[in-house]
């Protein structure tokens, strides 16, 4: 998990893309609103290997997303239970469930559906918005941030400096502090 986190840190610090850091960050948030083990997580989960993005950041966010995943499930529920209920789609929905594989992908799981609206609507905003902010971030958060006391004296915490290591090591092999 260290190893995750600090390339991470060295992919929002160094040189790679930004787009590249925001699309990783939208799968994230796709496949965090999910519900993992259906059909529909691991169909987007190998689509997403057919683009171009940071996977560190993919599985980070993806991770964070799942631990708070509770907190979202009431609007995900409540979002499936609505699109399985429109009035005009019900037939469709019916049909769709009598079908042979069909039933498989769980897609009349309200958190199921819920989740997958919920991260395909915001994959577009997630990924303009985080790709807006990384460059204010590595010219004006980031210098503060890694000067301050409070980071100063963290550094001095032994898991801490694990990390720092960690990313000092990924930095290094990577050849961007030369």
């Amino acid at each position: 998990m260290i190893g995750g986190i600090a390339k991470f840190i060295v992919a929002l610090n160094g040189n790679l893309k930004r787009g590249q850091i925001a699309s990783g960050f939208a799968w994230g948030v796709l496949f965090g609103l999910v519900p993992a083990g259906n059909f529909f997580w691991f169909l987007f989960f190998i689509i997403s290997f057919f683009f171009r993005h940071h996977h560190g950041t993919k599985m980070l966010v993806m991770a964070v997303v799942k631990l708070l995943f509770f907190a979202f499930n009431p609007v995900t529920d409540a979002l499936g239970w609505e699109i399985l209920h429109m009035g005009q789609f019900v037939p469709v929905f019916t049909t769709m469930y009598n079908m042979p594989f069909v039933p498989f992908t769980k897609f009349n799981n309200t958190l199921v559906s819920g989740g997958l609206a919920a991260g395909l609507v915001l994959w577009i905003p997630v990924y303009f918005s985080i790709r807006a902010l990384i460059p204010s971030y590595r010219k004006k958060i980031a210098p503060k941030i890694r000067n301050s006391k409070l980071v100063q004296y963290i550094y001095k915490i032994p898991i801490i400096n694990a990390l720092v290591n960690a990313v000092q090591t990924i930095h290094d092999k990577a050849g961007l502090l030369g």
